[in-house]
Protein backbone atom coordinates (compact mmCIF):
# COMPACT_ATOMS: atom_id res chain seq x y z
CA UNK A 1 0.00 0.00 0.00
CA UNK A 2 2.93 3.00 1.14
CA UNK A 3 4.73 1.64 -2.44
CA UNK A 4 1.68 1.97 -4.23
CA UNK A 5 0.59 5.85 -2.68
CA UNK A 6 4.91 6.59 -3.22
CA UNK A 7 4.17 5.40 -6.84
CA UNK A 8 0.85 7.69 -7.68
CA UNK A 9 2.99 10.34 -5.82
CA UNK A 10 5.99 10.29 -8.32
CA UNK A 11 3.91 9.90 -11.25
CA UNK A 12 2.05 13.11 -10.13
CA UNK A 13 5.27 14.61 -9.56
CA UNK A 14 6.55 13.82 -13.05
CA UNK A 15 3.05 14.95 -14.70
CA UNK A 16 3.94 18.65 -12.59
CA UNK A 17 6.84 19.37 -13.82
CA UNK A 18 6.80 17.95 -17.74
CA UNK A 19 3.83 20.23 -17.34
CA UNK A 20 6.62 22.99 -16.02
CA UNK A 21 8.66 22.11 -18.82
CA UNK A 22 5.73 22.70 -21.48
CA UNK A 23 5.04 25.68 -20.13
CA UNK A 24 8.94 26.67 -20.18
CA UNK A 25 8.91 26.08 -23.96
CA UNK A 26 5.81 28.44 -24.64
CA UNK A 27 6.84 31.04 -22.56
CA UNK A 28 10.44 31.29 -24.65
CA UNK A 29 8.87 30.87 -28.19
CA UNK A 30 6.47 33.78 -26.71
CA UNK A 31 9.20 36.04 -25.70
CA UNK A 32 11.00 35.67 -29.21
CA UNK A 33 7.88 36.84 -30.76
CA UNK A 34 8.00 39.76 -28.37
CA UNK A 35 11.75 40.25 -29.65
CA UNK A 36 9.78 40.34 -33.18
CA UNK A 37 7.49 43.25 -32.19
CA UNK A 38 10.53 45.17 -30.51
CA UNK A 39 12.37 45.03 -33.96
CA UNK A 40 8.77 46.81 -36.08
CA UNK A 41 9.08 49.50 -32.95
CA UNK A 42 12.69 49.59 -33.92
CA UNK A 43 11.94 50.34 -37.90
CA UNK A 44 9.28 52.95 -37.11
CA UNK A 45 11.63 54.61 -34.83
CA UNK A 46 8.95 53.83 -31.44
CA UNK A 47 10.15 54.34 -28.27
CA UNK A 48 7.99 51.64 -26.87
CA UNK A 49 10.79 48.74 -28.51
CA UNK A 50 12.50 49.08 -24.70
CA UNK A 51 9.10 47.62 -22.95
CA UNK A 52 9.10 45.20 -25.81
CA UNK A 53 12.85 43.93 -24.75
CA UNK A 54 11.94 43.80 -21.20
CA UNK A 55 9.02 42.27 -21.30
CA UNK A 56 10.94 39.87 -23.68
CA UNK A 57 13.62 39.42 -20.62
CA UNK A 58 11.45 38.59 -17.81
CA UNK A 59 8.89 36.66 -19.91
CA UNK A 60 12.17 34.67 -21.07
CA UNK A 61 13.89 34.69 -17.40
CA UNK A 62 9.81 32.85 -16.32
CA UNK A 63 10.23 30.45 -18.99
CA UNK A 64 13.43 29.26 -18.12
CA UNK A 65 13.25 29.00 -14.97
CA UNK A 66 9.65 26.54 -15.41
CA UNK A 67 11.97 24.56 -17.85
CA UNK A 68 15.10 24.11 -15.54
CA UNK A 69 11.89 22.90 -13.33
CA UNK A 70 10.83 20.27 -15.12
CA UNK A 71 14.11 19.49 -17.20
CA UNK A 72 14.29 15.66 -16.26
CA UNK A 73 10.19 15.22 -16.26
CA UNK A 74 9.31 12.23 -19.15
CA UNK A 75 5.84 11.69 -18.50
CA UNK A 76 2.09 13.53 -18.69
CA UNK A 77 -0.85 11.96 -17.52
CA UNK A 78 -3.66 11.34 -20.00
CA UNK A 79 -5.84 13.85 -18.02
CA UNK A 80 -3.32 15.76 -16.85
CA UNK A 81 -3.89 17.54 -21.25
CA UNK A 82 -6.88 19.43 -19.50
CA UNK A 83 -5.03 21.27 -16.69
CA UNK A 84 -1.69 21.58 -18.77
CA UNK A 85 -3.92 23.21 -22.37
CA UNK A 86 -5.51 25.65 -19.75
CA UNK A 87 -2.65 26.97 -18.48
CA UNK A 88 -1.00 27.35 -21.86
CA UNK A 89 -3.98 29.12 -22.87
CA UNK A 90 -3.86 31.09 -19.70
CA UNK A 91 -0.09 31.71 -19.26
CA UNK A 92 0.24 33.11 -23.24
CA UNK A 93 -2.72 35.81 -22.50
CA UNK A 94 -1.11 36.93 -19.21
CA UNK A 95 1.78 37.55 -20.33
CA UNK A 96 1.02 38.95 -24.08
CA UNK A 97 -0.77 41.63 -21.76
CA UNK A 98 2.29 43.54 -20.51
CA UNK A 99 3.27 44.88 -23.76
CA UNK A 100 -0.12 46.54 -23.67
CA UNK A 101 -0.75 47.42 -20.39
CA UNK A 102 2.62 49.79 -20.56
CA UNK A 103 2.76 51.04 -23.70
CA UNK A 104 -1.10 52.05 -24.54
CA UNK A 105 -2.17 54.89 -22.57
CA UNK A 106 -4.61 54.48 -19.93
CA UNK A 107 -5.11 51.82 -20.23
CA UNK A 108 -6.35 49.41 -17.03
CA UNK A 109 -5.02 45.49 -16.61
CA UNK A 110 -9.08 44.57 -17.44
CA UNK A 111 -8.69 46.43 -20.40
CA UNK A 112 -4.55 44.66 -21.23
CA UNK A 113 -6.16 41.69 -20.23
CA UNK A 114 -9.15 41.82 -22.59
CA UNK A 115 -7.19 42.46 -25.18
CA UNK A 116 -5.06 39.67 -25.33
CA UNK A 117 -7.38 36.52 -24.47
CA UNK A 118 -9.22 38.53 -27.27
CA UNK A 119 -6.24 38.22 -29.65
CA UNK A 120 -4.75 34.76 -28.06
CA UNK A 121 -8.33 33.07 -28.74
CA UNK A 122 -8.75 34.91 -31.97
CA UNK A 123 -12.04 36.62 -31.11
CA UNK A 124 -11.25 39.57 -32.40
CA UNK A 125 -13.31 41.34 -29.96
CA UNK A 126 -11.61 45.12 -28.92
CA UNK A 127 -11.16 48.08 -26.09
CA UNK A 128 -9.24 49.98 -27.96
CA UNK A 129 -10.01 52.79 -30.24
CA UNK A 130 -7.69 55.39 -32.16
CA UNK A 131 -5.89 52.35 -34.25
CA UNK A 132 -5.15 54.49 -37.09
CA UNK A 133 -2.58 56.72 -34.82
CA UNK A 134 -1.90 53.44 -32.81
CA UNK A 135 1.96 52.84 -32.44
CA UNK A 136 3.22 49.91 -35.15
CA UNK A 137 4.62 47.64 -32.36
CA UNK A 138 1.25 47.51 -30.69
CA UNK A 139 -0.83 46.95 -33.74
CA UNK A 140 1.80 44.17 -34.92
CA UNK A 141 1.54 42.27 -31.73
CA UNK A 142 -2.18 42.36 -31.94
CA UNK A 143 -2.02 40.53 -35.20
CA UNK A 144 0.78 38.61 -34.34
CA UNK A 145 -1.20 37.28 -31.53
CA UNK A 146 -3.91 36.72 -33.37
CA UNK A 147 -1.94 34.33 -35.62
CA UNK A 148 -0.19 32.58 -32.37
CA UNK A 149 -3.64 31.41 -31.38
CA UNK A 150 -4.62 30.38 -35.07
CA UNK A 151 -1.86 27.91 -35.14
CA UNK A 152 -2.74 27.00 -31.19
CA UNK A 153 -6.56 26.13 -32.28
CA UNK A 154 -5.49 23.94 -34.88
CA UNK A 155 -2.92 21.90 -33.18
CA UNK A 156 -5.55 21.62 -30.34
CA UNK A 157 -8.25 20.47 -32.15
CA UNK A 158 -6.48 17.94 -34.05
CA UNK A 159 -4.31 16.58 -31.20
CA UNK A 160 -5.73 16.96 -28.03
CA UNK A 161 -9.34 17.36 -28.36
CA UNK A 162 -10.26 14.39 -30.28
CA UNK A 163 -8.57 12.34 -27.39
CA UNK A 164 -10.51 13.92 -24.59
CA UNK A 165 -13.81 12.94 -26.51
CA UNK A 166 -14.98 16.27 -26.79
CA UNK A 167 -18.57 16.50 -28.53
CA UNK A 168 -17.80 14.02 -31.00
CA UNK A 169 -14.14 15.45 -32.18
CA UNK A 170 -12.84 12.24 -32.10
CA UNK A 171 -14.34 11.72 -35.59
CA UNK A 172 -11.14 14.02 -36.99
CA UNK A 173 -8.77 12.03 -34.76
CA UNK A 174 -5.88 11.32 -37.45
CA UNK A 175 -3.55 9.52 -35.24
CA UNK A 176 -5.20 5.72 -34.22
CA UNK A 177 -5.12 1.77 -34.38
CA UNK A 178 -5.65 1.45 -38.20
CA UNK A 179 -2.59 2.83 -40.06
CA UNK A 180 -4.23 3.07 -43.27
CA UNK A 181 -6.37 5.94 -42.01
CA UNK A 182 -3.20 8.07 -41.48
CA UNK A 183 -2.40 10.71 -43.75
CA UNK A 184 1.08 11.26 -42.24
CA UNK A 185 2.64 8.39 -40.14
CA UNK A 186 3.76 10.57 -37.11
CA UNK A 187 1.42 13.30 -35.48
CA UNK A 188 4.64 15.85 -35.50
CA UNK A 189 4.91 15.27 -39.26
CA UNK A 190 1.52 16.03 -39.15
CA UNK A 191 1.89 19.13 -37.45
CA UNK A 192 4.55 20.18 -38.98
CA UNK A 193 2.93 19.64 -42.82
CA UNK A 194 -0.02 21.59 -41.15
CA UNK A 195 2.30 24.93 -40.34
CA UNK A 196 3.47 24.97 -43.60
CA UNK A 197 0.37 25.04 -44.74
CA UNK A 198 -0.95 27.82 -42.29
CA UNK A 199 2.00 29.46 -42.78
CA UNK A 200 1.65 29.40 -47.16
CA UNK A 201 -1.60 30.76 -46.71
CA UNK A 202 -0.47 33.69 -44.63
CA UNK A 203 2.16 34.57 -47.25
CA UNK A 204 -0.22 34.31 -49.97
CA UNK A 205 -2.38 36.49 -48.18
CA UNK A 206 -0.01 39.08 -47.83
CA UNK A 207 1.60 38.98 -51.40
CA UNK A 208 -2.25 38.95 -52.85
CA UNK A 209 -3.54 42.21 -50.15
CA UNK A 210 -0.25 44.01 -51.27
CA UNK A 211 -1.20 43.40 -54.65
CA UNK A 212 -4.58 44.22 -54.45
CA UNK A 213 -3.30 47.92 -53.00
CA UNK A 214 -2.72 47.65 -48.96
CA UNK A 215 0.72 48.77 -47.84
CA UNK A 216 3.30 46.89 -46.71
CA UNK A 217 2.95 46.77 -42.95
CA UNK A 218 -1.39 46.46 -43.12
CA UNK A 219 -0.63 43.78 -45.76
CA UNK A 220 1.46 41.61 -43.27
CA UNK A 221 -1.20 42.08 -40.12
CA UNK A 222 -4.07 41.94 -42.14
CA UNK A 223 -2.79 38.48 -43.79
CA UNK A 224 -2.05 37.31 -40.41
CA UNK A 225 -5.12 38.38 -38.45
CA UNK A 226 -7.47 36.89 -41.92
CA UNK A 227 -5.49 33.14 -41.82
CA UNK A 228 -6.22 33.26 -38.63
CA UNK A 229 -10.17 34.28 -38.45
CA UNK A 230 -9.11 36.10 -35.52
CA UNK A 231 -10.13 39.69 -37.14
CA UNK A 232 -8.10 42.62 -35.48
CA UNK A 233 -7.90 44.90 -37.86
CA UNK A 234 -5.63 48.36 -38.05
CA UNK A 235 -8.15 50.90 -37.84
CA UNK A 236 -11.20 51.76 -36.10
CA UNK A 237 -13.23 51.18 -39.06
CA UNK A 238 -12.46 47.59 -39.63
CA UNK A 239 -12.31 46.84 -42.80
CA UNK A 240 -14.26 49.85 -43.81
CA UNK A 241 -11.00 51.62 -44.63
CA UNK A 242 -10.58 49.79 -47.42
CA UNK A 243 -13.96 50.68 -49.29
CA UNK A 244 -12.57 52.09 -52.15
CA UNK A 245 -10.62 48.38 -53.02
CA UNK A 246 -13.38 46.15 -52.95
CA UNK A 247 -11.04 43.23 -54.65
CA UNK A 248 -9.70 43.27 -51.43
CA UNK A 249 -12.92 42.83 -49.99
CA UNK A 250 -13.05 39.44 -52.24
CA UNK A 251 -9.52 38.78 -51.45
CA UNK A 252 -10.19 38.87 -47.37
CA UNK A 253 -13.43 36.52 -48.38
CA UNK A 254 -11.38 33.65 -49.88
CA UNK A 255 -8.70 33.61 -47.62
CA UNK A 256 -11.24 33.49 -44.81
CA UNK A 257 -13.40 30.53 -46.31
CA UNK A 258 -10.00 28.57 -47.15
CA UNK A 259 -8.98 29.33 -43.48
CA UNK A 260 -12.17 27.92 -42.18
CA UNK A 261 -11.59 24.80 -44.03
CA UNK A 262 -9.99 21.63 -41.78
CA UNK A 263 -6.18 21.99 -42.40
CA UNK A 264 -5.61 18.44 -42.50
CA UNK A 265 -7.45 18.32 -45.73
CA UNK A 266 -5.25 20.59 -47.45
CA UNK A 267 -2.53 18.55 -46.34
CA UNK A 268 -4.24 15.24 -47.56
CA UNK A 269 -4.96 17.35 -50.88
CA UNK A 270 -1.14 18.87 -51.08
CA UNK A 271 -0.22 14.84 -50.64
CA UNK A 272 -2.07 13.64 -53.78
CA UNK A 273 -5.90 13.18 -53.16
CA UNK A 274 -7.72 16.07 -55.02
CA UNK A 275 -10.78 15.58 -54.19
CA UNK A 276 -10.69 15.40 -49.81
CA UNK A 277 -11.66 18.70 -49.99
CA UNK A 278 -14.81 18.45 -51.46
CA UNK A 279 -15.69 14.74 -49.99
CA UNK A 280 -16.12 16.32 -46.61
CA UNK A 281 -19.37 16.92 -45.92
CA UNK A 282 -18.57 19.53 -43.70
CA UNK A 283 -16.72 21.08 -46.15
CA UNK A 284 -19.79 21.05 -48.71
CA UNK A 285 -22.60 22.25 -45.86
CA UNK A 286 -19.85 25.05 -45.08
CA UNK A 287 -20.07 26.29 -48.69
CA UNK A 288 -23.68 26.15 -49.14
CA UNK A 289 -24.34 28.03 -46.44
CA UNK A 290 -22.44 30.86 -47.05
CA UNK A 291 -23.06 30.69 -50.57
CA UNK A 292 -27.37 30.53 -49.52
CA UNK A 293 -26.91 33.69 -46.70
CA UNK A 294 -24.99 35.43 -49.40
CA UNK A 295 -27.34 35.56 -51.95
CA UNK A 296 -30.18 35.89 -49.04
CA UNK A 297 -28.19 39.01 -48.43
CA UNK A 298 -28.09 40.70 -51.87
CA UNK A 299 -31.53 40.11 -53.15
CA UNK A 300 -32.41 41.53 -49.68
CA UNK A 301 -30.60 44.74 -49.80
CA UNK A 302 -31.27 45.17 -53.98
CA UNK A 303 -35.08 45.05 -53.05
CA UNK A 304 -35.16 46.51 -49.71
CA UNK A 305 -32.13 49.04 -49.58
CA UNK A 306 -32.12 49.77 -53.91
CA UNK A 307 -28.50 49.15 -53.77
CA UNK A 308 -26.23 48.06 -56.74
CA UNK A 309 -25.96 44.04 -56.96
CA UNK A 310 -21.92 43.99 -57.25
CA UNK A 311 -21.83 46.18 -54.06
CA UNK A 312 -24.37 44.31 -52.35
CA UNK A 313 -22.76 41.10 -52.86
CA UNK A 314 -19.17 42.12 -52.47
CA UNK A 315 -20.69 43.49 -48.82
CA UNK A 316 -22.93 40.65 -48.09
CA UNK A 317 -20.27 37.75 -49.01
CA UNK A 318 -17.67 39.45 -47.23
CA UNK A 319 -19.62 40.06 -44.04
CA UNK A 320 -21.60 36.59 -43.99
CA UNK A 321 -18.06 34.95 -44.32
CA UNK A 322 -16.48 36.87 -41.44
CA UNK A 323 -19.10 36.26 -39.19
CA UNK A 324 -19.54 32.22 -39.89
CA UNK A 325 -15.72 31.91 -39.92
CA UNK A 326 -15.76 33.56 -36.51
CA UNK A 327 -12.94 35.96 -38.01
CA UNK A 328 -15.20 39.50 -36.97
CA UNK A 329 -14.02 41.75 -39.72
CA UNK A 330 -16.56 44.21 -40.85
CA UNK A 331 -16.77 46.56 -43.98
CA UNK A 332 -19.76 48.53 -42.63
CA UNK A 333 -22.14 48.57 -39.99
CA UNK A 334 -24.58 45.31 -41.11
CA UNK A 335 -27.18 46.03 -38.73
CA UNK A 336 -28.35 49.44 -40.66
CA UNK A 337 -29.16 46.53 -43.67
CA UNK A 338 -33.17 45.74 -42.06
CA UNK A 339 -34.27 43.31 -39.27
CA UNK A 340 -33.55 40.07 -41.70
CA UNK A 341 -29.81 41.24 -41.81
CA UNK A 342 -29.30 41.22 -38.10
CA UNK A 343 -31.34 37.85 -36.94
CA UNK A 344 -29.16 36.24 -39.69
CA UNK A 345 -26.07 37.32 -38.41
CA UNK A 346 -27.06 36.74 -35.45
CA UNK A 347 -27.84 33.30 -36.11
CA UNK A 348 -24.18 32.67 -38.01
CA UNK A 349 -22.77 33.75 -34.79
CA UNK A 350 -23.27 30.26 -33.33
CA UNK A 351 -22.59 28.32 -36.29
CA UNK A 352 -18.87 28.70 -36.98
CA UNK A 353 -16.86 26.64 -39.72
CA UNK A 354 -15.28 23.29 -40.28
CA UNK A 355 -13.61 21.37 -36.96
CA UNK A 356 -9.78 21.15 -37.29
CA UNK A 357 -9.64 25.07 -38.94
CA UNK A 358 -8.69 28.01 -37.15
CA UNK A 359 -12.66 29.05 -36.52
CA UNK A 360 -14.38 29.20 -33.71
CA UNK A 361 -17.88 28.93 -32.48
CA UNK A 362 -20.10 25.31 -32.45
CA UNK A 363 -18.97 24.00 -35.86
CA UNK A 364 -21.00 22.70 -38.72
CA UNK A 365 -20.20 18.73 -37.88
CA UNK A 366 -22.48 19.08 -34.75
CA UNK A 367 -24.83 20.68 -35.86
CA UNK A 368 -25.10 18.22 -39.05
CA UNK A 369 -24.98 15.20 -36.19
CA UNK A 370 -27.35 16.62 -34.68
CA UNK A 371 -29.59 17.04 -37.38
CA UNK A 372 -28.99 13.24 -38.15
CA UNK A 373 -30.23 12.22 -34.30
CA UNK A 374 -32.91 14.35 -34.73
CA UNK A 375 -33.75 11.99 -38.01
CA UNK A 376 -33.43 8.80 -36.65
CA UNK A 377 -35.54 9.95 -33.45
CA UNK A 378 -38.15 10.74 -36.28
CA UNK A 379 -38.01 7.44 -38.20
CA UNK A 380 -37.96 5.32 -35.07
CA UNK A 381 -41.21 6.92 -34.38
CA UNK A 382 -42.72 5.49 -37.39
CA UNK A 383 -40.43 2.09 -36.79
CA UNK A 384 -39.67 1.66 -33.31
CA UNK A 385 -38.17 -1.77 -33.75
CA UNK A 386 -36.06 -0.39 -36.86
CA UNK A 387 -31.84 -1.00 -36.69
CA UNK A 388 -30.34 1.98 -38.18
CA UNK A 389 -27.02 2.39 -39.32
CA UNK A 390 -25.76 5.91 -39.52
CA UNK A 391 -22.18 7.17 -41.19
CA UNK A 392 -20.29 10.51 -41.47
CA UNK A 393 -17.88 11.34 -43.76
CA UNK A 394 -17.24 7.74 -44.49
CA UNK A 395 -17.04 6.85 -40.48
CA UNK A 396 -19.46 4.55 -38.58
CA UNK A 397 -21.30 7.04 -35.90
CA UNK A 398 -22.97 5.45 -33.11
CA UNK A 399 -25.48 6.25 -30.40
CA UNK A 400 -23.11 7.29 -27.71
CA UNK A 401 -21.19 9.74 -30.02
CA UNK A 402 -24.12 11.29 -30.78
CA UNK A 403 -25.21 11.48 -27.30
CA UNK A 404 -21.78 13.00 -26.52
CA UNK A 405 -22.96 15.60 -29.32
CA UNK A 406 -25.79 16.64 -28.01
CA UNK A 407 -24.35 17.00 -24.08
CA UNK A 408 -21.95 19.61 -25.57
CA UNK A 409 -24.58 21.24 -28.01
CA UNK A 410 -26.27 21.19 -24.38
CA UNK A 411 -23.44 23.05 -22.23
CA UNK A 412 -22.37 24.90 -24.93
CA UNK A 413 -25.97 27.27 -25.01
CA UNK A 414 -26.24 26.79 -21.40
CA UNK A 415 -22.79 28.61 -21.11
CA UNK A 416 -23.79 31.72 -23.04
CA UNK A 417 -27.09 31.94 -21.19
CA UNK A 418 -24.94 32.13 -17.89
CA UNK A 419 -22.75 34.19 -19.38
CA UNK A 420 -25.58 36.70 -20.60
CA UNK A 421 -27.01 36.51 -17.20
CA UNK A 422 -23.59 37.15 -15.40
CA UNK A 423 -23.50 40.51 -18.16
CA UNK A 424 -26.98 41.44 -17.11
CA UNK A 425 -25.82 41.81 -13.34
CA UNK A 426 -23.32 44.01 -14.84
CA UNK A 427 -26.28 46.10 -15.77
CA UNK A 428 -26.28 45.51 -19.83
CA UNK A 429 -29.36 45.89 -21.87
CA UNK A 430 -30.63 42.79 -23.02
CA UNK A 431 -29.49 42.70 -26.87
CA UNK A 432 -25.59 43.53 -25.15
CA UNK A 433 -25.47 40.78 -22.70
CA UNK A 434 -26.84 37.98 -25.32
CA UNK A 435 -24.79 38.70 -28.12
CA UNK A 436 -21.98 39.55 -26.00
CA UNK A 437 -22.10 36.26 -24.27
CA UNK A 438 -22.96 34.23 -27.85
CA UNK A 439 -19.69 36.56 -29.84
CA UNK A 440 -17.07 35.67 -26.57
CA UNK A 441 -17.99 32.12 -26.52
CA UNK A 442 -18.47 32.02 -30.56
CA UNK A 443 -14.79 33.59 -30.58
CA UNK A 444 -16.67 35.71 -33.05
CA UNK A 445 -15.82 39.48 -32.04
CA UNK A 446 -18.51 42.09 -32.85
CA UNK A 447 -21.64 41.57 -31.38
CA UNK A 448 -25.20 43.45 -31.84
CA UNK A 449 -26.40 46.36 -30.87
CA UNK A 450 -25.16 50.24 -30.54
CA UNK A 451 -22.59 49.13 -27.91
CA UNK A 452 -20.23 46.23 -29.19
CA UNK A 453 -21.80 46.28 -32.28
CA UNK A 454 -19.74 46.36 -35.79
CA UNK A 455 -19.50 49.96 -35.43
CA UNK A 456 -18.90 50.31 -31.77
CA UNK A 457 -16.57 48.22 -29.37
CA UNK A 458 -15.80 46.61 -25.69
CA UNK A 459 -14.39 49.82 -24.00
CA UNK A 460 -17.47 51.75 -22.18
CA UNK A 461 -18.57 48.09 -20.53
CA UNK A 462 -17.66 47.78 -16.78
CA UNK A 463 -14.77 46.03 -15.72
CA UNK A 464 -16.43 42.84 -14.07
CA UNK A 465 -18.20 42.14 -17.69
CA UNK A 466 -14.91 42.13 -19.83
CA UNK A 467 -13.65 39.72 -16.71
CA UNK A 468 -16.87 37.60 -17.71
CA UNK A 469 -16.62 38.42 -21.18
CA UNK A 470 -12.51 37.10 -21.12
CA UNK A 471 -13.91 33.92 -19.02
CA UNK A 472 -16.46 33.10 -22.18
CA UNK A 473 -13.52 33.68 -24.75
CA UNK A 474 -11.27 30.92 -22.96
CA UNK A 475 -14.20 28.97 -22.35
CA UNK A 476 -15.40 28.95 -26.10
CA UNK A 477 -12.12 27.89 -27.51
CA UNK A 478 -11.11 25.82 -25.31
CA UNK A 479 -14.25 23.76 -25.94
CA UNK A 480 -15.82 24.18 -22.51
CA UNK A 481 -15.43 21.14 -21.24
CA UNK A 482 -11.36 21.22 -21.27
CA UNK A 483 -11.88 24.15 -18.57
CA UNK A 484 -14.89 22.73 -17.09
CA UNK A 485 -13.93 19.79 -15.56
CA UNK A 486 -10.95 21.65 -14.12
CA UNK A 487 -14.08 22.73 -11.48
CA UNK A 488 -14.89 19.54 -10.69
CA UNK A 489 -14.28 17.71 -7.12
CA UNK A 490 -13.09 14.21 -8.98
CA UNK A 491 -10.60 15.76 -11.42
CA UNK A 492 -8.08 16.51 -8.31
CA UNK A 493 -9.41 13.33 -6.55
CA UNK A 494 -6.84 10.78 -7.76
Amino acid sequence: MAATLVLGSAVKSSSRYLMYRVLGHLLLLLSAVKLVAMAVSILYNESSFWVFLGSALFTAAVGYSLMYKGREAKDIKHRQLFLLTTLSWLSLCVFSAIPLWLIVPDISISNAVFETVSAVTTTGSTVLSGLDTMPKGILFWRAVLNWIGGIGIIVMAIAILPALKIGGMRLFKTENSDTSDKILPRSSTLSAAIGSVYLVLTLCAMVSYYLAGMNGFDAVTHAMTTVATGGFANYDASFGQFKNLPQIYWLSSFFMMLAAMPFVLFVSFAKGDKSSLWRDPQVRAFLAIVAFCSLLLTVYQVVHNDRAVFDALTHSLFNVVSIITTCGYASEDYTLWGNMAIMLFFYLTFAGACSGSTSGGLKIFRMQLAAMLLVKQLKLLVHPKAVWSQSYGGKKVDDQLLGNVLAFCFIYFATIAFIAMALSFCELDLVTAITGAATAVANVGPGLGSIIGPAGNFATLPDAAKWWLSLGMLMGRLEILTLLILFTPSYWRY
